[in-house]
């Protein structure tokens, strides 16, 4: 007796080599059969005197059964032989089988149906949290995390197209967020690659070292490649939107023929609960985004303050902050009209923008007013201001008549180291925001045009001497 198993580690129970009259052998379950749905059987009856009931169904076994869950088990061991279905076959001359095989037997698909169904409720485990994923984090670290923990996987790879613009706006900020382990790439090598691969849809399936260079370059790193791997698509009516790499130390674990339904189906789950998560993203970014000026708005801006307050407070270091006003923007929509304003503020985020480095974060506060979060102690933040500052005054934007619109924004700065010990984030950040607020009003006061800083940075202020 032997075991096989599919791709996904579901296991089918050995035959016995009994040659029926069409030649090839049955599948002997001792008085236990199993019957994937659909399959057209002929059953043989046979009674095997104080033993019980043998009953037999005539079918070649061409690959490992993959739902054990959707499979009828029909159990007759022990009782009076039934009465023969119409199209059943009696075997005559069956040397009648020791009590202690039929024993064992039983055991091993006992044992056998217990596995498959654990096997099948861990992956269904799996699928739930995919799909009750609220954001892409949960949804990361379910496949890089919890998923290879489960099944022992050596390593879960993810490769996704960045061509489709919700999985664009995913990958982008990525790094801020993923789990330890992420092994999640959109490289445009890695997709020709795998859909080489998987030629027509198909997965791939088989040992690593059969992989072409470009492959496995596409999902393994040089070091610890793994023995074998199976590929699969990531497909929604008829795209491919990315694959999904499962790899195994084990060699046979992912072997060439094995059955790969469950996986596929698994595949399926994946794409489907991607799709969701994206959709909810956007859903979320629309409600975090200033449509005028497609930055953040003030939602977003105070919940990532609190968070690098938090952060802060873990390294004992500083928060800084800076509060950004377009002088005199009210003459600008009286004279100009609300179009032009609208213009005027587009022009002034995206100048701004430009001017803050990677990390920071950028929020339209209200009107025409807008917020920096910027890493870094005070005299950073005075530097950034001051660029933000001079970029706004080259700024080219015309009105209806062809004439420049000169333009300046005042510009207030505090910072604050963050120990560690019990605080409230949100009252900090608050009292951060207002103290940038104050000394903006400052700048405004003194004549507009120029970068203030808060009383409590005033041991930098003197190396930098605002421009008026």
């Amino acid at each position: 007796m032997h075991e096989n198993a599919g791709a996904a580690g579901i296991r089918q129970t050995g035959r016995d080599s009994l040659e029926g009259e069409w030649g090839w052998p049955f599948d002997l379950c001792c008085g236990a059969v199993l019957m994937p749905p659909g399959m057209r059987h002929t059953p043989v009856v046979k009674g095997t005197g104080g033993i019980g009931n043998l009953v037999l169904f005539h079918f070649p076994i061409r690959r490992p059964p993959q739902d054990l869950g959707k499979m009828t088990v029909i159990l007759v061991v022990g009782g009076a032989v039934p009465d023969s279905p119409s199209g059943c076959r009696h075997l005559d001359n069956l040397t009648p089988l020791p009590e202690t095989l039929f024993a064992d037997r039983l055991r091993i698909i006992v044992d056998t149906v217990q596995h498959n169904e654990r096997t099948l409720r861990r992956f269904q485990d799996v699928e739930l949290r995919l799909i009750g994923a609220q954001d892409f984090a949960s949804f990361l670290d379910t496949l890089f995390v919890y998923l290879p923990k489960e099944f022992a996987l050596a390593t879960v790879c993810v490769w996704l197209d960045d061509r489709v613009p919700m999985q664009r706006d995913l990958l982008e900020p990525i790094a801020r967020f993923a789990p330890d382990g992420c092994n999640l790439r959109s490289m445009r090598e890695g997709g020709v690659a795998a859909s080489r691969l998987c030629a027509a849809g198909q997965p791939w399936l088989g040992r690593v070292r059969e992989m072409d260079e470009a492959a496995r370059a596409a999902f393994f790193d040089d070091v610890a490649l793994p023995a074998s791997a199976i590929v699969l698509p990531l497909a929604a009516d008829g795209k491919t939107s990315g694959y999904l790499c499962l790899g195994s130390h084990d060699a046979e674990r992912f072997a060439d023929g094995m059955a790969t339904d469950i996986l596929e189906r698994f595949a399926r789950v994946v794409t489907a609960s991607l799709d969701n998560v994206a959709h909810r993203e956007q859903l979320k970014q629309l409600g975090m985004t200033d449509p005028l000026t497609g930055l953040s708005n003030r939602r977003y801006f105070d919940e990532r303050l609190r968070e690098e307050i938090l952060r802060a407070a873990r390294y004992s270091v500083a928060v800084a902050c800076m509060f950004i006003d377009v002088d005199h923007f009210k003459r600008v929509n009286d004279r100009y009209g609300h179009q032009t304003g609208d213009r005027v503020l587009a022009a002034v985020a995206a100048c701004v923008r430009r001017q803050m480095r990677l990390g920071d974060t950028l929020a339209r506060y209200g009107g025409e007013e807008f917020a920096a979060l910027v890493q870094g102690d005070c005299s950073e933040a005075l530097i950034a201001a001051e660029r933000v500052r001079q970029a706004i005054e080259l700024i080219d934007i015309q009105d209806e008549n062809g004439e420049r619109i000169a333009l300046t924004v005042s510009i207030g700065v505090a910072a604050r180291v963050i120990g560690g010990g019990t605080l409230n984030a949100t009252e900090l950040g608050q009292s951060l925001m207002d103290a940038a607020d104050r000394a903006m009003y400052q700048a405004k006061h003194k004549g507009r045009n120029r970068v203030e800083v808060f009383a409590a940075c005033d041991g930098v202020q003197s190396a930098f001497t605002p421009s008026t």
